[in-house]
Protein backbone atom coordinates (compact mmCIF):
# COMPACT_ATOMS: atom_id res chain seq x y z
CA UNK A 1 0.00 0.00 0.00
CA UNK A 2 2.86 2.39 0.81
CA UNK A 3 4.23 2.16 -2.73
CA UNK A 4 0.75 2.80 -4.19
CA UNK A 5 0.31 5.90 -2.02
CA UNK A 6 3.79 7.10 -3.02
CA UNK A 7 3.01 6.73 -6.73
CA UNK A 8 -0.26 8.61 -6.28
CA UNK A 9 1.55 11.39 -4.47
CA UNK A 10 3.95 11.71 -7.39
CA UNK A 11 0.89 12.05 -9.62
CA UNK A 12 -0.59 14.89 -7.55
CA UNK A 13 -3.00 12.72 -5.57
CA UNK A 14 -3.05 12.22 -1.80
CA UNK A 15 -4.77 9.05 -0.55
CA UNK A 16 -5.94 8.51 3.02
CA UNK A 17 -7.46 5.12 3.86
CA UNK A 18 -10.42 5.48 6.21
CA UNK A 19 -11.49 1.84 6.28
CA UNK A 20 -9.54 -1.11 4.91
CA UNK A 21 -11.16 -3.30 2.26
CA UNK A 22 -11.32 -7.08 1.98
CA UNK A 23 -9.23 -9.52 -0.03
CA UNK A 24 -6.49 -8.87 -2.54
CA UNK A 25 -6.25 -5.75 -4.68
CA UNK A 26 -8.07 -6.54 -7.98
CA UNK A 27 -5.95 -6.39 -11.15
CA UNK A 28 -8.47 -4.02 -12.80
CA UNK A 29 -7.88 -5.23 -16.34
CA UNK A 30 -9.69 -3.33 -19.12
CA UNK A 31 -13.42 -4.04 -18.97
CA UNK A 32 -13.51 -4.42 -15.18
CA UNK A 33 -16.56 -2.75 -13.64
CA UNK A 34 -16.09 -0.78 -10.41
CA UNK A 35 -19.24 0.20 -8.50
CA UNK A 36 -18.73 2.81 -5.81
CA UNK A 37 -20.34 5.64 -3.88
CA UNK A 38 -18.60 8.97 -4.11
CA UNK A 39 -18.78 12.34 -2.44
CA UNK A 40 -17.07 15.33 -4.04
CA UNK A 41 -15.92 18.22 -1.85
CA UNK A 42 -14.20 21.50 -2.51
CA UNK A 43 -10.78 21.93 -0.94
CA UNK A 44 -11.95 25.03 0.96
CA UNK A 45 -11.99 25.35 4.74
CA UNK A 46 -15.67 24.40 4.89
CA UNK A 47 -15.20 21.28 2.76
CA UNK A 48 -18.26 22.26 0.69
CA UNK A 49 -20.01 19.19 -0.77
CA UNK A 50 -20.60 19.41 -4.51
CA UNK A 51 -22.05 15.97 -5.22
CA UNK A 52 -23.01 12.90 -3.20
CA UNK A 53 -24.12 9.68 -4.91
CA UNK A 54 -25.75 8.43 -1.70
CA UNK A 55 -28.08 11.42 -1.66
CA UNK A 56 -29.11 10.58 -5.23
CA UNK A 57 -29.61 6.94 -4.29
CA UNK A 58 -27.49 5.42 -7.06
CA UNK A 59 -23.78 4.51 -6.97
CA UNK A 60 -21.35 5.27 -9.76
CA UNK A 61 -20.44 2.48 -12.19
CA UNK A 62 -17.09 2.88 -13.95
CA UNK A 63 -15.75 0.56 -16.66
CA UNK A 64 -11.95 0.45 -16.65
CA UNK A 65 -10.35 1.25 -20.02
CA UNK A 66 -13.39 2.98 -21.54
CA UNK A 67 -11.77 6.45 -21.60
CA UNK A 68 -14.03 8.03 -18.98
CA UNK A 69 -13.89 11.83 -19.21
CA UNK A 70 -12.43 12.06 -15.70
CA UNK A 71 -9.38 9.75 -15.90
CA UNK A 72 -8.35 10.51 -12.32
CA UNK A 73 -11.33 8.44 -11.09
CA UNK A 74 -9.97 5.42 -12.94
CA UNK A 75 -6.55 6.12 -11.43
CA UNK A 76 -7.83 6.21 -7.85
CA UNK A 77 -10.28 3.29 -7.99
CA UNK A 78 -7.48 1.06 -9.31
CA UNK A 79 -5.89 1.41 -5.85
CA UNK A 80 -8.96 0.18 -3.93
CA UNK A 81 -10.23 -3.16 -2.63
CA UNK A 82 -13.90 -4.12 -2.26
CA UNK A 83 -15.33 -2.60 0.93
CA UNK A 84 -12.59 0.00 1.20
CA UNK A 85 -13.37 3.61 2.07
CA UNK A 86 -10.72 6.19 1.21
CA UNK A 87 -10.33 9.90 0.68
CA UNK A 88 -8.40 11.24 -2.30
CA UNK A 89 -7.22 14.83 -2.64
CA UNK A 90 -6.55 15.65 -6.28
CA UNK A 91 -4.82 18.67 -7.71
CA UNK A 92 -6.34 20.53 -10.65
CA UNK A 93 -3.47 19.11 -12.69
CA UNK A 94 -0.72 16.59 -12.14
CA UNK A 95 2.42 18.10 -10.59
CA UNK A 96 5.83 17.74 -12.13
CA UNK A 97 9.32 18.27 -10.85
CA UNK A 98 11.47 20.96 -12.46
CA UNK A 99 14.19 21.04 -9.87
CA UNK A 100 12.18 22.99 -7.35
CA UNK A 101 10.40 19.94 -5.98
CA UNK A 102 7.04 18.34 -6.65
CA UNK A 103 3.72 19.85 -5.68
CA UNK A 104 1.36 18.24 -3.20
CA UNK A 105 -0.57 18.59 0.00
CA UNK A 106 1.86 20.38 2.30
CA UNK A 107 0.08 19.71 5.57
CA UNK A 108 -3.14 18.41 7.07
CA UNK A 109 -5.51 20.00 9.56
CA UNK A 110 -7.81 17.36 11.00
CA UNK A 111 -9.72 15.79 8.12
CA UNK A 112 -8.98 18.60 5.68
CA UNK A 113 -5.82 19.49 3.75
CA UNK A 114 -4.35 22.73 5.06
CA UNK A 115 -2.27 23.86 2.10
CA UNK A 116 -1.73 22.91 -1.52
CA UNK A 117 1.41 23.68 -3.47
CA UNK A 118 0.67 23.07 -7.17
CA UNK A 119 3.20 22.64 -9.92
CA UNK A 120 1.00 21.77 -12.86
CA UNK A 121 1.25 19.87 -16.11
CA UNK A 122 -1.50 17.30 -16.80
CA UNK A 123 -5.20 17.82 -16.17
CA UNK A 124 -6.71 15.95 -13.21
CA UNK A 125 -10.03 17.47 -12.13
CA UNK A 126 -10.42 20.42 -14.50
CA UNK A 127 -13.15 18.53 -16.43
CA UNK A 128 -15.11 17.64 -13.29
CA UNK A 129 -17.83 20.31 -13.91
CA UNK A 130 -18.78 18.73 -17.25
CA UNK A 131 -18.77 15.21 -15.82
CA UNK A 132 -20.81 16.34 -12.80
CA UNK A 133 -23.40 17.96 -15.06
CA UNK A 134 -23.87 14.68 -16.96
CA UNK A 135 -24.18 12.70 -13.72
CA UNK A 136 -26.71 15.21 -12.36
CA UNK A 137 -28.71 14.93 -15.60
CA UNK A 138 -28.80 11.15 -15.23
CA UNK A 139 -29.96 11.43 -11.63
CA UNK A 140 -32.75 13.79 -12.75
CA UNK A 141 -33.87 11.43 -15.52
CA UNK A 142 -32.53 13.70 -18.27
CA UNK A 143 -30.31 13.05 -21.25
CA UNK A 144 -26.73 12.93 -19.88
CA UNK A 145 -25.55 14.57 -23.12
CA UNK A 146 -28.04 17.44 -22.90
CA UNK A 147 -26.42 20.69 -23.97
CA UNK A 148 -23.29 19.00 -25.32
CA UNK A 149 -22.08 18.39 -28.84
CA UNK A 150 -19.46 16.07 -30.25
CA UNK A 151 -16.19 17.73 -29.29
CA UNK A 152 -13.56 17.38 -26.63
CA UNK A 153 -14.26 18.38 -23.04
CA UNK A 154 -11.96 21.40 -23.08
CA UNK A 155 -13.71 22.76 -26.19
CA UNK A 156 -17.09 22.31 -24.50
CA UNK A 157 -15.88 24.17 -21.43
CA UNK A 158 -14.87 27.16 -23.54
CA UNK A 159 -17.99 26.95 -25.73
CA UNK A 160 -20.68 27.02 -23.04
CA UNK A 161 -21.05 30.03 -20.80
CA UNK A 162 -23.15 28.15 -18.24
CA UNK A 163 -23.61 24.52 -17.22
CA UNK A 164 -26.95 25.27 -15.60
CA UNK A 165 -25.57 24.85 -12.06
CA UNK A 166 -24.09 27.82 -10.23
CA UNK A 167 -21.60 25.72 -8.25
CA UNK A 168 -20.31 23.98 -11.38
CA UNK A 169 -20.09 27.29 -13.26
CA UNK A 170 -17.96 28.71 -10.45
CA UNK A 171 -15.70 25.67 -10.46
CA UNK A 172 -15.37 25.78 -14.24
CA UNK A 173 -14.35 29.44 -14.16
CA UNK A 174 -11.97 28.93 -11.26
CA UNK A 175 -10.65 25.33 -11.19
CA UNK A 176 -9.36 24.16 -7.82
CA UNK A 177 -8.23 20.92 -6.15
CA UNK A 178 -11.05 18.56 -5.26
CA UNK A 179 -11.53 15.89 -2.61
CA UNK A 180 -13.21 12.58 -3.43
CA UNK A 181 -14.54 10.33 -0.68
CA UNK A 182 -14.89 6.89 -2.29
CA UNK A 183 -16.52 3.72 -0.93
CA UNK A 184 -15.80 0.74 -3.18
CA UNK A 185 -18.92 -1.44 -3.20
CA UNK A 186 -18.14 -4.04 -5.83
CA UNK A 187 -15.52 -4.97 -8.44
CA UNK A 188 -16.66 -7.24 -11.31
CA UNK A 189 -14.41 -8.85 -13.90
CA UNK A 190 -15.13 -8.51 -17.64
CA UNK A 191 -17.88 -10.84 -18.84
CA UNK A 192 -19.48 -11.27 -15.41
CA UNK A 193 -21.96 -8.35 -15.64
CA UNK A 194 -24.41 -6.76 -18.07
CA UNK A 195 -22.78 -3.77 -19.70
CA UNK A 196 -24.43 -0.37 -19.31
CA UNK A 197 -25.25 1.53 -22.54
CA UNK A 198 -22.85 4.40 -21.88
CA UNK A 199 -19.94 1.95 -21.69
CA UNK A 200 -20.67 0.29 -25.06
CA UNK A 201 -18.94 0.89 -28.37
CA UNK A 202 -21.00 2.40 -31.18
CA UNK A 203 -21.45 -1.02 -32.76
CA UNK A 204 -22.53 -2.53 -29.43
CA UNK A 205 -25.04 0.29 -28.92
CA UNK A 206 -26.63 -0.22 -32.34
CA UNK A 207 -26.98 -3.97 -31.72
CA UNK A 208 -28.29 -3.52 -28.19
CA UNK A 209 -31.13 -1.09 -28.98
CA UNK A 210 -33.68 -3.61 -30.36
CA UNK A 211 -32.88 -6.03 -27.53
CA UNK A 212 -33.35 -3.33 -24.86
CA UNK A 213 -36.55 -2.20 -26.64
CA UNK A 214 -38.03 -5.69 -26.43
CA UNK A 215 -37.03 -6.01 -22.77
CA UNK A 216 -38.86 -2.75 -22.10
CA UNK A 217 -41.97 -4.02 -23.88
CA UNK A 218 -41.91 -7.24 -21.86
CA UNK A 219 -41.55 -5.40 -18.57
CA UNK A 220 -44.42 -3.06 -19.46
CA UNK A 221 -46.72 -5.99 -20.32
CA UNK A 222 -45.85 -7.50 -16.94
CA UNK A 223 -46.87 -4.27 -15.20
CA UNK A 224 -43.30 -3.39 -14.20
CA UNK A 225 -43.67 0.14 -15.51
CA UNK A 226 -40.75 1.78 -13.72
CA UNK A 227 -38.33 -0.89 -14.94
CA UNK A 228 -39.75 -0.63 -18.45
CA UNK A 229 -39.19 3.14 -18.45
CA UNK A 230 -35.56 2.56 -17.46
CA UNK A 231 -35.09 0.20 -20.41
CA UNK A 232 -36.63 2.65 -22.88
CA UNK A 233 -34.43 5.38 -21.41
CA UNK A 234 -31.31 3.24 -21.93
CA UNK A 235 -32.24 2.54 -25.54
CA UNK A 236 -32.87 6.24 -26.17
CA UNK A 237 -29.51 7.11 -24.58
CA UNK A 238 -27.74 4.69 -26.95
CA UNK A 239 -29.35 6.24 -30.00
CA UNK A 240 -28.85 9.81 -28.76
CA UNK A 241 -25.16 9.09 -28.30
CA UNK A 242 -24.93 7.79 -31.86
CA UNK A 243 -27.00 10.69 -33.20
CA UNK A 244 -24.72 13.22 -31.53
CA UNK A 245 -21.94 12.10 -33.88
CA UNK A 246 -23.98 12.85 -37.01
CA UNK A 247 -24.68 16.15 -38.74
CA UNK A 248 -28.15 17.36 -37.65
CA UNK A 249 -30.63 16.91 -40.49
CA UNK A 250 -28.43 14.43 -42.39
CA UNK A 251 -29.97 11.14 -43.57
CA UNK A 252 -28.19 9.18 -40.84
CA UNK A 253 -29.28 11.68 -38.16
CA UNK A 254 -32.90 11.50 -39.35
CA UNK A 255 -32.82 7.69 -39.43
CA UNK A 256 -31.65 7.61 -35.81
CA UNK A 257 -34.30 10.16 -34.85
CA UNK A 258 -36.99 7.96 -36.39
CA UNK A 259 -35.74 5.12 -34.17
CA UNK A 260 -35.77 7.36 -31.09
CA UNK A 261 -39.37 8.55 -31.58
CA UNK A 262 -41.25 5.27 -30.87
CA UNK A 263 -38.99 4.60 -27.87
CA UNK A 264 -39.71 8.07 -26.54
CA UNK A 265 -43.44 7.50 -26.99
CA UNK A 266 -43.17 4.24 -25.05
CA UNK A 267 -41.26 6.11 -22.35
CA UNK A 268 -44.08 8.68 -22.27
CA UNK A 269 -46.63 5.90 -21.84
CA UNK A 270 -44.73 4.78 -18.75
CA UNK A 271 -44.68 8.33 -17.44
CA UNK A 272 -48.44 8.62 -18.00
CA UNK A 273 -48.91 5.49 -15.90
CA UNK A 274 -46.64 7.00 -13.23
CA UNK A 275 -48.67 10.26 -13.34
CA UNK A 276 -45.60 12.28 -14.34
CA UNK A 277 -47.63 14.37 -16.74
CA UNK A 278 -45.41 17.39 -17.28
CA UNK A 279 -42.57 15.19 -18.53
CA UNK A 280 -45.03 13.69 -21.03
CA UNK A 281 -46.00 17.17 -22.18
CA UNK A 282 -42.36 18.12 -22.75
CA UNK A 283 -41.40 14.98 -24.66
CA UNK A 284 -44.54 14.81 -26.82
CA UNK A 285 -44.19 18.49 -27.71
CA UNK A 286 -40.57 17.90 -28.74
CA UNK A 287 -41.73 15.10 -31.03
CA UNK A 288 -44.52 17.20 -32.54
CA UNK A 289 -42.14 20.08 -33.19
CA UNK A 290 -40.40 17.75 -35.65
CA UNK A 291 -43.22 15.43 -36.74
CA UNK A 292 -46.54 17.28 -36.66
CA UNK A 293 -48.47 14.28 -37.97
CA UNK A 294 -47.61 11.89 -35.13
CA UNK A 295 -50.98 10.66 -33.89
CA UNK A 296 -49.60 8.89 -30.82
CA UNK A 297 -47.80 12.02 -29.65
CA UNK A 298 -51.01 14.09 -29.94
CA UNK A 299 -52.99 11.42 -28.11
CA UNK A 300 -50.53 11.04 -25.22
CA UNK A 301 -50.11 14.80 -24.92
CA UNK A 302 -53.89 15.18 -24.90
CA UNK A 303 -54.16 12.71 -22.02
CA UNK A 304 -51.44 14.56 -20.11
CA UNK A 305 -53.16 17.92 -20.70
CA UNK A 306 -56.43 16.46 -19.46
CA UNK A 307 -54.75 15.12 -16.33
CA UNK A 308 -53.40 18.58 -15.38
CA UNK A 309 -56.68 20.37 -16.17
CA UNK A 310 -55.56 21.96 -19.45
CA UNK A 311 -58.99 21.30 -20.95
CA UNK A 312 -58.68 23.45 -24.08
CA UNK A 313 -55.27 22.05 -24.94
CA UNK A 314 -56.50 18.50 -24.39
CA UNK A 315 -59.53 19.06 -26.62
CA UNK A 316 -57.32 20.54 -29.32
CA UNK A 317 -54.96 17.56 -29.24
CA UNK A 318 -57.81 15.05 -29.34
CA UNK A 319 -59.34 16.96 -32.29
CA UNK A 320 -56.02 16.64 -34.10
CA UNK A 321 -56.03 12.89 -33.42
CA UNK A 322 -59.45 12.61 -35.07
CA UNK A 323 -58.28 14.69 -38.02
CA UNK A 324 -55.25 12.46 -38.60
CA UNK A 325 -56.94 9.12 -37.85
CA UNK A 326 -60.77 9.12 -37.83
CA UNK A 327 -60.74 5.42 -36.94
CA UNK A 328 -59.74 6.43 -33.40
CA UNK A 329 -63.08 8.23 -32.86
CA UNK A 330 -64.35 5.73 -30.22
CA UNK A 331 -61.17 6.05 -28.17
CA UNK A 332 -61.12 9.85 -28.43
CA UNK A 333 -64.81 10.05 -27.51
CA UNK A 334 -64.12 8.01 -24.37
CA UNK A 335 -61.27 10.33 -23.36
CA UNK A 336 -63.39 13.44 -23.98
CA UNK A 337 -66.29 12.04 -21.95
CA UNK A 338 -63.92 11.27 -19.10
CA UNK A 339 -62.50 14.80 -19.28
CA UNK A 340 -65.97 16.37 -19.27
CA UNK A 341 -67.00 14.22 -16.31
CA UNK A 342 -63.91 15.29 -14.35
CA UNK A 343 -64.57 18.95 -15.17
CA UNK A 344 -68.21 18.67 -14.00
CA UNK A 345 -67.10 16.98 -10.79
CA UNK A 346 -64.48 19.65 -10.15
CA UNK A 347 -66.99 22.43 -10.82
CA UNK A 348 -69.42 20.87 -8.33
CA UNK A 349 -66.68 20.57 -5.71
CA UNK A 350 -65.65 24.19 -6.28
CA UNK A 351 -69.26 25.41 -5.94
CA UNK A 352 -69.69 23.42 -2.72
CA UNK A 353 -66.47 24.86 -1.34
CA UNK A 354 -67.47 28.42 -2.18
CA UNK A 355 -70.91 27.93 -0.63
CA UNK A 356 -69.17 26.81 2.56
CA UNK A 357 -67.00 29.93 2.55
CA UNK A 358 -69.88 32.41 2.07
CA UNK A 359 -72.23 30.67 4.53
CA UNK A 360 -70.00 31.56 7.48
Amino acid sequence: MADIIARLREDGIQKRVIEEGQGELPDFQDGTKATFHYRTLRSDEEGTVLDDSRVRGKPMELIIGKKFKLPVWETIVRTMREGEISQFCCDVKCPFSDGDGAGGWASWAGDQPAHWCPLTLRQHVVLYPLVAKSLRNIAAGKDPLEGQRHCCGIAQMHEHSSLGHADLDALQQNPQPLIFDIEMLKVENPGTYQQDPWAMTDEEKAKAVPVIHQEGNRLYREGRVKEAAAKYYDAIACLKNLQMKEQPGSPDWIQLDLQITPLLLNYCQCKLAAQEYYEVLDHCSSILNKYDDNVKAYFKRGKAHAAVWNAREAQADFAKVLELDPALAPVVSRELRALEARIRQKDEEDRARFRGIFSH
